[in-house]
């Protein structure tokens, strides 16, 4: 089955997390020590940075109530970037799906209070799988029957872990950022990038090595965690890589943005060239789901015809996953259907 990437969007929040301001917690870490061991920079967060100051965010239900934006908000304007892009009216969206490493709300659906958000009535409900939930999302999709879909499909990760970090442990505050990415896709209408070979596993065993509980803070073990995510991306894309060999096209690689010394390991491992691989945790920090989405949808205006994308994802549950994006000229998408056609599957809200 064909699954097509129309529009993709993200959102970062203002509110900059430096290392200097790290530093000025005087939690035993500095600028050197960071980048040393993950690389990072700066990170975004949806709090206000005096409350971290001033609470090091030791009771995260008061994050909630203190936060500057819900996911609900992030997803809205990572979407309508998305949609933007698609080129559509947000009308034709005729399913929402959405997934995040801690949800806003337990009920209703987030992927509900991003549509209230959108102004969009089409049904909406959550595939969750924390850091691979954007690729969670496509794999069951690429599963599914596409004349039971409607054209078009929204697909949403907000992600805001930073309300979850305790800003008294180091080893949690120098990782989390937030973030949300969005992506219009479809199974019935073509465009210019095909998204292939979707694969999803997990290993639940691990379940309990990447923890967000529900009313504490995030922890893993990170040693392990680490080695996990080494290994998993390597082996996903040398897979990528093997399917790629003998094409002309360009093969680029966007990971999960972990921490920025995990990616360079995973680029050695495979030679990846450094301008074949492509991150932007360096300056935002782990942004969980939103961390790949994000990264290609900064790119948006620079990927060209015969790029081909190896996007990777790892993350609790313990779980990893991959797609490949293709690019082809502008002309050479196959034929749309007619707007009567998509028109009267919409308004039928997809069923057959």
């Amino acid at each position: 089955m064909s699954l097509y990437l129309h529009g993709l969007g993200h959102f970062h929040p203002q509110n900059e997390i430096t290392n200097r301001f790290l530093e000025d917690l005087d939690i035993g870490t500095d600028d050197e020590w960071i980048r040393e061991r993950v690389g990072i920079r700066s990170r975004r967060t949806t709090l206000p940075l005096d409350y971290i100051r001033e609470t090091r965010n030791r009771d995260p239900r008061a994050a909630a109530e203190a936060t500057l934006y819900t996911h609900a908000e992030t997803g809205r304007r990572a979407a309508e970037m998305a949609i933007e892009r698609a080129g559509i009216d947000r009308s034709a969206i005729g399913l929402v799906l959405a997934g995040s490493s801690a949800m806003d709300t337990a009920t209703p659906a987030e992927a509900c209070n991003v549509a209230r958000a959108l102004d969009i009535e089409a049904p909406a409900l959550d595939v969750n799988s924390a850091c691979t939930s954007f690729f969670a999302n496509l794999y069951l999709l690429s599963l599914m029957q596409p004349e039971k879909l409607p054209p078009y499909v929204l697909v949403v990760v907000p992600e805001a872990v930073t309300r979850s970090v305790d800003y008294g442990d180091r080893a949690s505050a120098v990782l989390w950022g937030d973030a949300a990415a969005a992506a219009v896709v479809s199974t019935r209408v073509p465009s210019r990038i095909e998204i292939l070979d979707n694969t999803f596993a997990s290993s639940p065993s691990g379940a309990d090595k990447v923890v967000v509980p529900r009313l504490g803070h995030f922890r893993q073990e990170g040693r392990a965690v680490q080695t996990f995510a080494i290994r998993k991306t390597s082996l996903l894309l040398e897979e990528v890589q093997a399917r790629h060999a003998g094409s002309d096209s360009p093969l680029h690689f966007v990971g999960h943005q972990a921490n920025l010394r995990m990616l360079e390991a995973v680029c050695r491992h495979c030679h990846v060239s450094e301008e074949r691989h492509h991150s932007n945790v360096e300056w935002y920090g782990n942004t969980a789901a939103a961390g790949a989405p994000s990264v290609v949808s900064m790119r948006w205006d620079a990927w060209a015809a015969g790029d081909e994308i190896a996007m990777v994802g790892v993350g609790a549950g313990l779980s990893w996953s991959s797609t490949r994006l293709r690019f082809a000229e502008l002309g050479e998408a196959a034929t749309e259907p007619s707007a009567e056609a998509v028109a009267a599957s919409v308004g039928s809200g997809g069923a057959s």
